[in-house]
């Protein structure tokens, strides 16, 4: 690949690789600390799921801005403009944690009120839940800003094996502190909520410690000073902006889905996490991947690069392909004695196998085309085509036939999960149609 193509083999193993492993231990330690919240019972994993369909909304609200950061801070160092790369890696920082201050401020007095608005009426003991974990988790906010920008920015200057040893040590304390919450200190829910809230701020500290160092192309070093730059923050907000809309539309829809799948009842809420655990599971390499484009595609777009830009999508799908098949090969196979780890009724088990399974095929054959191409979009500056894409075919698609299939079919939760192949499918070839039209070329950042 030397002297051919604007990355060596080495960068991008030494990109991509920390990547899919960092997913690879974030995702099995949250399926650890379901599985640990499984011990309360279906009522503790209703609990936890429904904030969690809430959270990643606020939250996706100021990882948009890291999103757009690193696209600028990307296009910047592949132009060789390490200044200009350098001061909007502070106004990243700026901007993400008062969004994420915003944030917390608004919703932590009215948390209740939202709770009741979006789920309407909770069993006693699974509304006791949501507010045991809420509150430490919006307490998190600030420092997962932090994080997250602070990762995003590692990555645009090909660091993330960085990354990847800041967020091992995360995780092995988030799932120390949640054995001794939840099991010592019988703190069910509000353990798991306190321990990502030390997880997250020792995370965000242990990354700003890295980025001090002088010698980094992205130094952060004496960032206290500033100055804030409204030119900068506009660049970031120009990909920022439609990413979070577009990001805030998709959990609205999940948020939605979630509400209609509280009507069905406790075992549905536990059923359909528990398939979501093996959902997010399946997707670690597109995970990796879709972080890894960013960087990959945004250099190549920086120096204008179109070539390689081909060249790099064309790799990474067949990355993506391949990886994914791989880890939901043994998956498919040991579903029943995968799915019969949570603690979960017998009837439940058995209607979460087959979902497992096909939830596994979708993923290894749709998903790629709906999750990696966005990113790979939206690191060349084509970020407003994504935005309607996604609206469109979430409320139609994984919203409209949802409720059609449950309120007027009258089917359960599985309808939940065909009714998101249908938007995977749609939104896959949206994207596709769009890559092959080139019109993503005319699309300037900086």
């Amino acid at each position: 690949m030397e002297g051919k193509h604007q990355f060596t083999g080495r960068e991008l193993f030494l990109l991509i690789a920390p990547l899919i492993a960092d997913s690879l231990l974030s995702i099995l330690i949250g399926i650890a600390d379901t599985m640990m919240v499984s011990t309360n019972g279906e009522a503790a994993i209703s609990g936890v799921s429904l904030v969690d369909s809430i959270s990643m909304l606020l939250i996706n609200l100021f990882s948009a801005f890291s999103t757009g950061g690193s696209v600028v801070v990307s296009q910047y160092l592949g132009r060789k403009e390490e200044r200009s790369a350098r001061m909007s890696a502070r106004n990243l920082v700026y901007i993400s944690l008062a969004v994420s201050l915003l944030i917390l401020i608004i919703v932590l007095p009215l948390r209740g009120a939202i709770i009741d608005l979006v789920f309407g009426e909770l069993e006693p003991q699974v509304r006791r839940y949501t507010d045991d974990y809420f509150v430490p988790i919006l307490l998190s906010y600030p420092f997962l800003a932090l994080y997250t920008s602070f990762t995003a920015l590692s990555r645009s200057e090909e660091r993330s094996v960085r990354t990847l040893a800041v967020s091992a040590l995360m995780n092995v304390v988030n799932i120390a502190g949640n054995a001794v919450l939840i099991f010592v200190f019988r703190l069910g829910t509000r353990g798991a909520g306190l321990s990502s809230l030390f997880s997250r701020i020792l995370g965000a500290a242990l990354m700003f410690l890295l980025l001090r160092k002088p010698s980094d192309r992205l130094s952060l070093q004496g960032i206290m000073k500033g100055p804030v730059s409204i030119p900068l923050i506009k660049k970031i907000a120009s990909i920022a902006i439609p990413s979070g809309l577009e990001s805030s539309a998709f959990q609205l829809g999940k948020i939605a889905v979630a509400s209609l799948v509280a009507s069905l009842g406790t075992s549905a809420i536990a059923i359909n996490a528990l398939v979501g655990n093996f959902n997010v599971y399946s997707n670690i390499p597109g995970f990796g991947l879709s972080l890894a484009a960013i960087t990959i595609i945004g250099q190549c777009r920086g120096r204008g690069n179109f070539k390689d830009i081909y060249y790099y999508t064309k790799l990474l799908f067949i990355a993506c392909f391949i990886c994914t098949f791989i880890i939901d090969l043994p998956c498919f196979i040991l579903a029943p004695e995968l799915v019969g780890l949570y603690s979960l009724e017998p009837s439940s088990i058995i209607r979460a196998i087959p979902m497992t399974r096909l939830c596994l095929i979708m993923c290894t054959l749709i998903w790629p085309l709906a999750f990696l191409f966005p990113n790979i979009l939206k690191a060349t500056g084509d970020v407003k085509f994504i935005l309607f894409s996604v609206f469109a075919s979430m409320w139609v698609f994984r919203v409209g036939s949802a409720y059609l299939m449950v309120r007027v079919l009258g089917m359960g939760v599985e309808a939940i999960w065909y009714a998101m192949y249908l938007d995977w499918g749609c939104r896959g070839l949206l994207f596709t149609l769009r890559f092959i039209s080139g019109k993503w070329k005319t699309k300037e950042v900086i």
